[in-house]
């Protein structure tokens, strides 16, 4: 069962959300439309992104992980507010998951830890199978006291977490040649992973927790040696963990969505075969086309690791299996 656990939604419609220059979409044809925020274009999305079969034509797997577009989680706005978009766009994800196919993840008020965990509560009971959130809310990390009560309450409920990167640093020089995904995601990817272990969530948290970080988890892998030589030679400085940051590579995972053989080998290397799973960012341009292609022509990739990442991991972080 080949599963991408990095797929997204965008339905067809939705009502007014309720504050001057929300989300909106703009109905261009049958098959496209454009997300607006405020008067400004946002991105051009097609039918893959609502339709059911349109999605089924061209995802290339047997299943997918179905996570909102993160320009709809209004972390920035009050949190009722937040509330009711993470109810409307929620909602209408089960209408696009009707199909077995489709594994719906929701959004929840991340700003507002009570209302998160209610928002959640809601809808693991109504059919999701867990959560989406951005990296950080404003200039809070995932080390802040409110997100670490949600993702302890995330683990009490057994939902996996899938932590996606959002709201970017803008400027003169990451607003050219779309830096702010090529060099803002990757280094957010970092910082949130940076957070967790120096700010002490995974020794705070329970083993149980299953997360998941967007992406190949940025440029962490890359970057776990200065990290631990960090660690080790300036203790007084970033010494808050109780241990190394190699400590905690068996408490997370990523995605496979690197892109390039060598990236996926370094990758695999650091975390372990059973720490990486499939995922492609569907449908979105600068998503990996064909889905999977990276991992399944990887000449260094066992049969064995090649069935974990194209879908045997996703089923223990999906909670269908347990970990061997």
């Amino acid at each position: 069962m080949i599963t991408d656990i990095h797929t997204h939604h965008v339905p067809k419609g939705w009502p007014d959300l309720g504050w001057p220059g929300a989300p909106r979409l703009r109905i261009d044809s049958e098959r496209e439309a454009m997300i607006l925020v405020g008067d400004k274009e946002f991105r051009r999305v097609q039918d893959d992104c609502w339709d059911p079969e349109a999605r089924a034509r061209t995802m290339g797997v047997d299943r997918q992980v179905v996570s909102p577009t993160p320009v709809f989680f209004a972390y920035d706005r009050p949190a009722g507010e937040a509330v009711r978009a993470a109810r409307v766009f929620n909602d209408l994800s089960l209408e696009i998951c009707a199909d077995e196919r489709f594994i719906p993840f929701c959004q929840v008020p991340l700003q507002d830890p009570d209302l998160a965990c209610e928002e959640l509560d809601r809808c693991l009971a109504n059919g999701h199978r867990g959560v989406e959130i951005g990296n950080h809310v404003g200039d809070r990390d995932l080390d802040d006291e409110g997100v670490v009560q949600f993702l302890q309450h995330c683990a009490d409920r057994n939902a996996p977490v899938f932590v996606h990167p959002w709201d970017l640093p803008s400027g003169p020089r990451v607003d050219r040649w779309m830096a702010q995904w090529l060099v803002g995601m990757p280094a957010e990817t970092h910082l949130s992973i940076l957070a967790m272990i120096l700010g002490g969530v995974f020794d705070r948290v329970p083993e149980s927790l299953r997360i998941c970080f967007a992406h190949g988890g940025g440029s962490f892998a890359f970057w776990l040696g200065r990290f631990e030589n960090a660690w080790h030679r300036r203790n007084d400085v970033i010494g808050t963990s109780e241990h190394p940051p190699s400590h905690y590579l068996d408490r997370f995972s990523v995605d496979s969505v690197v892109f390039d053989e060598r990236a996926l080998r370094l990758l695999v290397d650091t975390m372990g075969e059973d720490r990486v799973m499939l995922g492609s960012d569907f449908p979105y341009p600068l998503g990996e086309t064909p889905v999977g292609a990276v991992v399944r022509e990887a000449a260094f990739l066992s049969d064995e690791a090649r069935a974990r990442i194209l879908g045997g991991n996703a089923a223990i972080f999906l909670g269908e299996h347990r970990e061997s």
